[in-house]
């Protein structure tokens, strides 16, 4: 079980063995732009891990504006070189320094509706600053399984070859900041990988947690969506970084999600038996949700190391012991792409 804070960041950057072999083959250093998110400073933590298990010199930098000194502070005592620069500002970027290697996690996603400007100057304007710069470098750019059209259970989840149908503006955005990267790729020759992930989490945000909360407040579960993916936020973080491997121009499109397409009411009872509590739902049960299918992720790189059934007993601990939250609800029952 992990019992604290400090447990579940250890835990979440703790390296594969694929990932440190992987560190001793990539050549050249490390940059992670929009580091201080969510995933961002895990993310962080486990390459620097990685490259010091692996027993190389290697830089791994930190880009983010850092609004909140404490993450700056974290990621530096980490090992991670930690640079503030405004992604938005161009020329700021153009003084960043030239890697080969390039993780993108910058975007917007809530708070969408009402200031969709911002969040289309985000999505789609920022990536061409970070693309132009580093024009001659391995990019890695998370996207979303929100640029796939919503599916039924009995159709089965996406795959990459399907076609693009973004439902509102935030995913229509996030498809505009795949198009983006793919001109570059068209344009310079990069290199590129676009990591279109579902759902990752930790026990301190994500489905689960939204649905543990729920059940724990007293609070009906909502069952708008069926069903949906979900895969550990260590899991995602360790497929990203070894996904440098497989950038390539034309762009490789990777779902990355968990092998399992999970029940929003199975996994409530579940949760319910593990906190002991009883619960009701919504009654506002729809089957069309943003489901993906991996397949092509676990072929490449393997199995994720958490199954579902381990975060549905975590989460519920860590709930029940009073575990830290984020308080950023996932607005996993969304499907009108309002966001």
């Amino acid at each position: 079980m992990l019992s604290n804070l400090e447990e579940l960041d250890e835990f979440l950057a703790e390296p594969s063995d694929a990932l440190i072999d992987f560190m001793r083959q990539l050549e050249g250093d490390l940059v992670i732009l929009g580091v201080s998110g969510k995933m961002g400073p895990t993310l962080a933590r486990r390459a620097v891990n990685a490259v010091r298990r692996a027993g190389v010199n290697k830089r791994v930098i930190g880009v983010a504006r850092f609004s909140d000194p404490v993450v700056q502070a974290k990621l530096q005592a980490w090992g991670v070189e930690a640079v503030t620069c405004d992604l938005n500002d161009a020329e700021a970027v153009r003084q960043l320094p030239q890697v080969p290697n390039v993780v993108f996690m910058a975007g917007r996603k809530f708070g969408t509706q009402g200031s969709e400007d911002l969040t289309w100057a985000m999505n789609a304007l920022l990536p061409w600053n970070v693309a132009e710069h580093y024009r001659h470098s391995r990019i890695v750019a998370f996207s979303t399984g929100c640029v796939y059209p919503l599916r039924t259970i009995e159709e089965g989840g996406c795959v990459e070859t399907d076609a693009s149908a973004p439902v509102g503006e935030y995913s229509q955005s996030c498809l505009a900041r795949e198009r983006v990267f793919q001109y570059a790729a068209r344009q310079f020759g990069t290199k590129i990988v676009l990591f279109r992930l579902n759902y990752a989490i930790d026990l301190r945000y994500g489905v689960l947690h939204d649905v543990a909360a729920q059940i724990r407040d007293g609070k009906p579960v909502c069952d708008t969506v069926g069903y949906f993916n979900v895969i550990w936020q260590g899991d995602a973080n360790d497929y990203a970084l070894r996904s440098l491997a497989f950038a390539d121009n034309p762009p490789t499109v990777l779902n990355a999600t968990g092998p399992e397409t999970a029940s929003i009411r199975q996994v409530a009872v579940a949760l319910a038996q593990q906190l002991n509590l009883p619960f009701r739902f919504t009654d506002t049960f729809r089957d069309a949700a943003y489901l993906s299918n991996a397949g092509r992720l676990f072929d490449l790189m393997g199995y994720p190391s958490v199954p579902l059934d381990r975060m549905i007993r975590w989460q519920a601990e860590w709930l029940r012991s009073g575990g830290a939250t984020l308080g950023k609800p996932t607005h996993f029952e969304t499907n009108d792409g309002k966001f």
